[in-house]
């Protein structure tokens, strides 16, 4: 099977899973507990966090374990509007963030906060400047996501940062799931105050993601409990999550495989300009790593179950709405023609993958376009 969905999740790397296994051995013991083996597992919970920070460029940072990047999410948007609203009400999104932000939005609106929703071009670029004529003094946070998860689309958080240090006092967190590993993110400098990560996808395990905060941030729980986390996620830590986390981010940090996905990307989108009418979704402003495109008048699901048939694992736009039949409101968003809005479909590429296996993808592609009876642009290719 060749798979081509690592935007969905990453298989587990078999340096990961040993670890994990020798951590559940040897930590097993509460951290929170006052016998050795408790100091034991706290001390390579503290290790572990110390790590992460090292890793995002950022040594005094904080970094919150979750249970995964949606709960970091919505301990980021809620937790951080609520320590700040004594400073205003006002917070500014995008209508094409991940549902774990978008349905923090909307709760916080029932508790009377205003709400700024960013449009985006066809590219699903956010524009700079309607961010500049949205931000007030009064604005108290910002979240945009780094990488979008659907279509792959970057967003130029450096020059959001910039204009929101400019023109407010406002925390800016960015969802960095999609892009920590693949693309430069840290806390250092001009960048995001916050910013979410999920381990698995960068080949580490479900059930794990971190919130990072830069030095001196507060945030107000959203969970309540024994006060672990520093009070601010409370629930006994998984110790041995916490320390395969650290080292999933370590292993990708050392990888450096985008230069690979940029020539994969290129080869698909290549192959498939041979074609017509089947349409590129953030062809000039796509990450490396994502690859979404689109066929007109067929449903997604279908090209999805060809591939499948034909050893390829792949998705349509998002796993989080593949199994709802309507188009996700990403593909709203970017103003898709309405007979290409079901065909969507993601390729996505993690570490595992070869130029081989992308070889093979196009040759599995031009079979699909045999069979919907699409011919080639150029009748001599």
């Amino acid at each position: 099977m060749i798979y081509l969905d690592n935007s969905a999740t990453t298989v587990p790397s078999e340096e990961v899973l040993a670890a994990f296994v020798e951590a559940n051995r040897k930590y097993y013991a509460n951290p929170a507990s006052l016998h050795l083996a408790g100091k034991n597992a706290e001390n390579l919970l503290e290790r572990s966090r110390k790590q992460i920070a090292s890793l995002l460029d950022a040594p005094e940072c904080e970094i919150i374990f979750t249970s995964g990047g949606t709960e970091a999410n919505n301990l980021a948007v809620i937790g951080l509007a609520y320590a700040n609203h004594a400073k205003g009400s006002h917070i500014i999104t995008t209508r094409i963030e991940h549902p774990s932000v978008l349905n923090a939005m909307v709760y916080l609106e029932k508790k009377g906060f205003e709400i700024d929703y960013l449009t985006c071009n066809k590219q699903g670029l956010i524009s700079p400047l309607e961010l500049k004529e949205k931000i007030r003094k009064n604005t108290i946070l910002v979240s945009i996501m780094h990488v979008n998860n659907e279509i792959g689309t970057i967003q130029p958080i450096v020059e959001f940062a910039k204009i929101i240090k400019e023109n407010s006092r406002a925390v800016f967190h960015s969802d960095a799931v999609q892009s920590y590993g693949r693309l430069p993110i840290s806390l250092a400098g001009m960048g995001p105050d916050a910013i979410t990560v999920s381990a698995h996808k960068i080949n580490g395990l479900k059930g794990s993601g971190l919130l990072a905060l830069r030095k001196g941030l507060v945030i107000h729980a959203v969970s309540f409990g024994g006060g672990q986390e520093n009070g601010h996620r409370n629930g006994t830590v998984s110790v041995p999550n916490a320390a395969v986390f650290a080292k999933a981010m370590r292993l990708i940090s050392s990888e450096n495989k985008t230069n690979s996905y940029l020539n994969w990307r290129n080869l698909i989108i290549n192959h498939i300009k041979k074609f017509d009418d089947v349409l590129i979704l953030a062809e000039d402003a796509g990450a490396p790593h994502i690859l979404a495109i689109a066929f007109p008048k067929i449903k997604g699901e279908i090209a999805v179950n060809f591939f499948q048939e034909n050893g390829i694992t792949l998705s349509t736009s998002s796993a989080c709405s593949s199994k709802s039949g309507r188009a996700s409101h990403v593909i709203e968003e970017v103003q898709l023609p309405e007979h290409f809005k079901q065909g969507v479909i993601r390729i996505s590429f993690g570490k595992n993958n070869t130029e081989e296996e992308i070889l093979e993808f196009n040759n599995v592609f031009n079979k699909f376009m045999k069979l919907l009876g699409r011919g080639k642009t150029n009748d001599m290719e």
